[in-house]
């Protein structure tokens, strides 16, 4: 490619393979003058992650599942059309799966580990709420005549 600045890391030393990604250009919509007729700077980048080796097998199957409403016959799509420049268009697209990937592939959070609340403090809390409460009652003037 002239001068894209790839490879793209999704994690580790795990990237996007070039040959796999399927570019697709077509004309953005919106204001842009002339030159907008003309230039097909709106990028579709599409990345086959049923089909594909490079990530290992466990990513693969945790991206499919957590991309399952994105994903078409198993290929996940990321459009880009917000630069004037097809060369930018592609930059972002590329970073934008590239993340979208990463996160896809993340492992599952450490489930949490539940904790008692030390008994002192919750004595402590209720002692602190009925002073308060005390005082509270103290202000509202009864039994002063």
């Amino acid at each position: 490619m002239d001068g894209m600045s790839g490879p793209y890391l999704i994690r580790g030393s795990v990237s996007l393979p070039e040959a796999e990604l399927l570019w697709r250009f077509s004309r953005s919509s919106g204001p842009g003058g002339q030159h907008v007729n003309t230039s097909d700077s709106q990028v579709e980048l599409r990345f086959d992650l049923a089909a594909t080796e490079a990530l290992p097998e466990v990513w693969k199957q945790r991206a499919l599942e957590r991309l399952a409403g994105r994903l078409v016959d198993g290929v996940v799509s990321v459009r880009a059309s917000e630069h004037r420049s097809q060369w930018r268009n592609r930059e972002t697209a590329a970073v934008r799966l590239a993340a979208l990937l990463a996160e896809a592939t993340a492992p599952p959070p450490k489930p949490r580990r539940a904790t008692r609340i030390p008994r002192g403090i919750n004595e402590r809390r209720l002692r602190e709420k009925k002073q308060r409460s005390e005082t509270k009652r103290g202000r509202s003037g009864q039994g002063w005549s």
